[in-house]
C-alpha cells in the first residue's frame, strides 16, 4: 500500500444490520413485481393484434400532429400528409418490438410507484 502524507483515510460508517423480516419483505416485493412484469408480457403477446391497432392509430395521430406543427405551408402540408403512410409498415414493426420489450417493465414500475407509500 502506498503511503503518502497527503492522503487521508476515508471513514466509512458501518451500516446498521437490516432485520431479516425487512429483507424477506423486500424479496417478496421484488418477486411480485417480477410476476407483474411477466403477466404484462404475456398479456401483450396474447393481445398483439389490439396493440398493433393502437400503435398504428397513435402513429397516424402523431405523424399528422408533427406535420401540422413543423410544416404550416398548405401545399407542403398536404403533400407530406399524403406520403406519411409509406413508412408505416417499418414503423409498426419497430414500435411493436419496442413496446413488447420496454413497456412491461415501464408499466410495472409505474404501477409500483402508484402503490408505494
Amino acid at each position: 500500500m502506498l503511503s503518502s502524507s497527503k492522503s487521508k483515510a476515508i471513514a466509512v460508517r458501518p451500516q446498521p444490520p437490516v432485520p431479516p423480516s425487512i429483507l424477506a419483505e423486500e424479496r417478496f416485493k421484488q418477486e411480485r413485481l417480477h410476476d407483474v412484469q411477466l403477466l404484462l408480457k404475456d398479456l401483450f403477446i396474447r393481445e398483439e393484434a389490439t396493440i398493433k391497432l393502437i400503435l398504428e392509430s397513435l402513429y397516424d395521430i402523431g405523424a399528422i400532429n408533427i406535420i401540422n406543427k413543423k410544416f404550416p405551408f398548405p401545399p407542403l402540408n398536404r403533400f407530406l400528409k399524403s406520403i406519411v403512410g409509406i413508412p408505416r409498415p417499418i414503423a409498426k414493426r419497430l414500435l411493436l418490438r419496442w413496446f413488447q420489450q420496454k413497456c412491461p417493465g415501464l408499466l410495472a414500475n409505474w404501477l409500483y410507484r402508484k402503490v408505494k407509500f
